[in-house]
């Protein structure tokens, strides 16, 4: 959600409400605030009240990574690990949830390393340059992002 409301900010020059950015996302208001929250705790958003008030990105969009946006959403979890809870005493459980939990672990570095290297002007680019495509779900057309474009 967070990356979706960032890339409709980022094609504005005036601060949006939470109330319209709920409006293209489907979702309520408080959760945009609840989401904007930790973005603008973390320096990438800021508010404004009053007329013509609302959300807007804080920084060049060249300075943010992924990883700024991860870090300000308090790292969530990326990759579930092994639990194990069936048999936590069986041997083999054991073994195979250590070696699930290590591959795991690795996904995750490598994920939040590449996290790094991707800034929201990448996904800006990328989300802007897409051809128009129809969308049924408010019969207006929108652009969609392609991971392919990022040169990942």
């Amino acid at each position: 959600m967070s990356l979706h409301v960032l890339l409709h900010l980022s094609g504005h020059l005036t601060p949006i409400t939470s109330e319209a950015l709920s409006e293209h996302m489907g979702a309520n208001p408080v959760l945009i605030r609840r989401t904007m929250a930790g973005l603008r705790k973390a320096g990438l958003v800021s508010s404004s009240k009053g007329h013509g008030g609302g959300w807007s990105i804080s920084r060049d969009l060249k300075e943010i990574s992924l990883l700024d946006i991860y870090q300000a959403l308090d790292e969530p979890i990326l990759v579930h690990q092994h639990r194990g809870l069936e048999m936590p005493e069986c041997l083999v459980e054991q073994t195979v949830g250590r070696t699930l939990n290590a591959i795991y672990q690795e996904a995750e570095a490598l994920i939040i390393k590449r996290f790094e290297k991707i800034k929201l002007s990448d996904l800006s680019t990328a989300f802007h340059a897409r051809p128009v495509e129809r969308s049924g779900r408010h019969g207006k057309r929108r652009s969609r992002p392609s991971l392919a474009m990022l040169e990942l």
